[in-house]
C-alpha cells in the first residue's frame, strides 16, 4: 500500500520529489501541464459545491483603500437544514446525521498533492511589471476569486509615523521602489531590513534547479510576496511540519500588521519571537521542512544579528489600519458607533464569548486554542486533504479583520458572516439572527 501511494504521489508531481535524473525538466513540465486542467476542475467543483462565490459587496463597507467587503453567508448548508436548526443540534447529532456543512471542513490547497507556494494573479502581474520576476507556476493556478481576497496593493501604516497614513502611496513595495518610498521615513537599519524583506531567495517551487515549478530558472520568492506590503495577498502554501502529506494544512497567509503586539508566531508552531519565525521561514518553511532539499535548491541562511534583527525591526513597526470608531481602550465610542454596532459589541463580549479569546485593544489573548471541530464529523478525504483534527491554533488579532479575508487558518471561511455562523455552531452559543447580524457589524469596525 505504501509503495502504491508513493507511485501515485510521484505521478501527481506532488510534495515528493522524483529522484535526481529520473525525469528531465521538459518531461516534468509536459506531464504536470497535461494534468493541470483536471486538478483545476476538481478544485473549482469543490468550491462551487461548498460556497456561493458571487460578487456581492456589503452596502457602504470597504477595506482601508476602498475595496468592497463581501456580504453574507457563503457556506452552503445541507438540504433541509437551516443555520438555526444546525446550531440547535449537539456535535454528536451533527456527526451522526452527517450535517457538518461542506464549507466548514478544512479547505484543501488548489492541488493538495502537489502543494507549494501559489500566488493570486494581481501579485504575479505587478511583480512581473516592476521587477521582471515571474511568480507564475506552470502546473497550477490560484483558486479563489479576486473579489473574495484582500485589497491589492494594501496600504502600509507605521507605528512610528501614524501622521503619514498610507506610506506605500498606493504602490506594491518591491526591490524596484522600496528605497524611494522609505528612505526618508525609516532609519538605515530598517531600510536594510526592508530590502531583505523584498529580496527574493530560493524556495521549493521557485529556484534555479530543474526541480522547480517556474518555466525559467528563478531567483526565488520574497517575504513580501506572500505578505505584500506587510499585509497579505491570501497567497497559500501547505504547512511544512506535518506528515503525511494528506494531513498537511493549507496555509492562510496572515497579515503582518500588529506583529509588535503578538507573542506567538505561526498558526500552530507557537514560536516566541518574529526573529525565530523569520529564520524558520527561510530555513524550513520555504523548503517544506526538508533540509536536504533546501541545500540542493539554494537555501539562504540569514545571519541573526545583521539580517534577521533588521527584518524584524521593520515588521515590528507595521501598524493596524485606522479604526475611527474605537476609543483608546479598543472599545466602541458610543458617540461614533451605530446602534447595531454597539449591540454587536455586547454580543462579542457577552453571549457570543468572542472576547474570551479576542480581548481588546488588539483582540487577541496571545495564546492558542483547540476548537476540536473533529467532534462534528467523521474523518474523510477531500481533494487529497484528510479532514481530521486540526489541533490548537493561534489566536490571531481581530484588529483590521475586515481587510483580511478569507478566514480561519486555512481560508475555509470566505466572509465574516461565515465566520460568525461557524463559531456559533462550534461554541454552541446559539445566537439568533439579529445577534449574528449585529456581531458582523461590530467586527467590521475593528
Amino acid at each position: 500500500m505504501r509503495v502504491h501511494m508513493l507511485a501515485f504521489m510521484l505521478m501527481l508531481g506532488g510534495g515528493l520529489a522524483a529522484p535526481v535524473g529520473a525525469e528531465d525538466f521538459k518531461a516534468l513540465v509536459e506531464r504536470t501541464q497535461r494534468a493541470k486542467p483536471e486538478f483545476a476542475k476538481r478544485q473549482r467543483d469543490l468550491l462551487a459545491e461548498r460556497y456561493d462565490l458571487a460578487d456581492r459587496p456589503a452596502q457602504g463597507v470597504t477595506m482601508a483603500r476602498g475595496k468592497p467587503v463581501q456580504d453574507g453567508v457563503r457556506v452552503r448548508l445541507p438540504k433541509d437544514v437551516t443555520w438555526e436548526s444546525l446550531a440547535a443540534m449537539t456535535p454528536d447529532e451533527i456527526k451522526a446525521k452527517k450535517l457538518w456543512p461542506a464549507g466548514f471542513y478544512p479547505l484543501p490547497h488548489p492541488h493538495h498533492e502537489a502543494g507549494g507556494m501559489i500566488f493570486p494573479q494581481p501579485l504575479i502581474d505587478e511583480t512581473k511589471r516592476q521587477t521582471a520576476r515571474d511568480l507564475t507556476r506552470f502546473d497550477l493556478d490560484f483558486d479563489l476569486p479576486q473579489h473574495l481576497l484582500p485589497e491589492f496593493p494594501a496600504p502600509i501604516y507605521l507605528t512610528t509615523r501614524p501622521d503619514l497614513g498610507d506610506v506605500s502611496r498606493g504602490q506594491l513595495v518591491t526591490l524596484a521602489n522600496f528605497h524611494e518610498l522609505f528612505k526618508d521615513i525609516v532609519n538605515p537599519k530598517q531600510l536594510e531590513g526592508l530590502r531583505l524583506l523584498v529580496t527574493p531567495f530560493p524556495q521549493a517551487q521557485f529556484n534555479a534547479t530543474d526541480d522547480r515549478r517556474s518555466l525559467q530558472p528563478h531567483l526565488g520568492v520574497a517575504c513580501f510576496d506572500c505578505h505584500a506590503n506587510g499585509h497579505t495577498t491570501a497567497a497559500t502554501h501547505t504547512v511544512g511540519d506535518i506528515r503525511p502529506d494528506e494531513h498537511r494544512h493549507r496555509i492562510d497567509t496572515p497579515s503582518l500588521r500588529g506583529v509588535n503586539v503578538q507573542r506567538l508566531f505561526g498558526s500552530q508552531r507557537a514560536m516566541k519571537s518574529v526573529e525565530d519565525f523569520t529564520e524558520f521561514e527561510q530555513r524550513a518553511a520555504y523548503f517544506d521542512g526538508d533540509p536536504v532539499q533546501a541545500q540542493r535548491k539554494g537555501v539562504n541562511i540569514l545571519e541573526r544579528g545583521s539580517q534577521v534583527h533588521f527584518m524584524a525591526e521593520v515588521q515590528d513597526i507595521l501598524d493596524f489600519p485606522p479604526a475611527p470608531k474605537l476609543d483608546v481602550f479598543g472599545r466602541l465610542d458610543p458617540t461614533k458607533a451605530s446602534e447595531a454596532e454597539l449591540r454587536g459589541e455586547k454580543v462579542f463580549h457577552g453571549k457570543g464569548q468572542c472576547g474570551t479569546c479576542h480581548a481588546p485593544p488588539y483582540y487577541t489573548d496571545g495564546s492558542m486554542h483547540n476548537l476540536r471541530t473533529e467532534r462534528f464529523f467523521e474523518e474523510r478525504m477531500i481533494n487529497g486533504r484528510k479532514a481530521s483534527a486540526d489541533g490548537p491554533i493561534k489566536t490571531f488579532p481581530l484588529r483590521g479583520i475586515k481587510d483580511s479575508p478569507p478566514y480561519l487558518h486555512d481560508d475555509r471561511l470566505l466572509t465574516l458572516d461565515d465566520t460568525v455562523e461557524f463559531f456559533n455552531v462550534v461554541l454552541g452559543v446559539k445566537l439568533d439572527a439579529k445577534e449574528k447580524k449585529d456581531l458582523v457589524a461590530f467586527l467590521r469596525t475593528l
